[in-house]
């Protein structure tokens, strides 16, 4: 029963994937990590233990007002959000991270952005729930010769997101927030597609800095957010990317 039903969920994978998608591994210098695997690993009795948070499938989030905008996740024993992941990667500040996503649609086009929250405890029990936490480390929109984040520059790079952790970062534990806003149907909202994936790191150095300026999800986002309202295929000038300015 178990091999039939996981040979269903798989099925399921390679006809849905087509449409939409998440992180599916992410690496770290010679490590690697499997993310979450919604269509397989819900399957597993136990289930195999990920340093990204759950979702619930490949599908996106489109009420930016939803707690389902920070992790794509599902509340679990009551609270709101994401559920956090058994266990974590270990990182050093001024490294690069590489995330590697499920084959992305042609017409999802769109930015790529990557936020970071220091966990005041343990990041595996640890929710950001509303709070203001959040900050920009890394950003990609649409080239000056039009080439989107998604979905050009990430099939040119054989869908591998590559971002550096910043080198002057405190150590600490860290939430990544790492998301692709799909801009296809964004001309009204709801209409810009959210996919949001959130890896848990512990960030190791000697540096010292930490921002002072943060963001909530949800919060950063509203229909009245630059970027979040906007046709693609009308708009042929520069386009701005959601949220905050990067933290350098």
């Amino acid at each position: 029963m178990f091999k039939l039903a996981l040979a269903l969920s798989l099925l399921s994978a390679l006809v849905s994937v087509r449409g939409h998608g998440y992180v599916q591994e992410v690496t770290s210098g010679s490590t690697k990590y499997t993310g979450y695997l919604p269509y397989q690993d819900p399957y597993y009795n136990p289930p195999p233990q990920r340093i990204i948070r759950k979702i619930p499938g490949n599908g996106p989030v489109t009420d930016l007002a939803s707690i389902d905008v920070q992790c794509n996740g599902w509340s679990e024993g009551g609270t709101p959000g994401s559920a956090p992941a058994p266990i974590y990667a270990t990182v050093a500040a001024g490294s690069s991270l590489a995330l590697n996503w499920t084959a992305w649609p042609d017409s999802h086009i769109g930015p790529m952005i990557t936020y970071m929250a220091r966990a005041p405890s343990d990041i595996t029990k640890w929710n950001p729930g509303t709070s203001a936490v959040w900050f920009k480390v890394h950003e990609l929109g649409k080239t000056s010769d039009g080439k989107w984040a998604a979905t050009d520059l990430l099939t040119a790079s054989k869908s591998i997101y590559t971002f550096t952790i910043p080198s002057k970062l405190k150590a600490g534990q860290y939430l990544i927030r790492h998301e692709i806003i799909a801009l296809h149907a964004a001309y009204t909202y709801p209409g810009a597609q959210v996919y949001p994936s959130c890896i848990q790191v512990q960030v190791t150095g000697s540096g010292t800095s930490l921002p002072t300026s943060f963001v909530s999800f949800p919060g950063a986002y509203t229909a009245s957010t630059p970027g979040i309202v906007y046709d693609a295929y009308t708009n042929t000038g520069a386009y701005p990317i959601p949220g905050p300015a990067v933290w350098s």
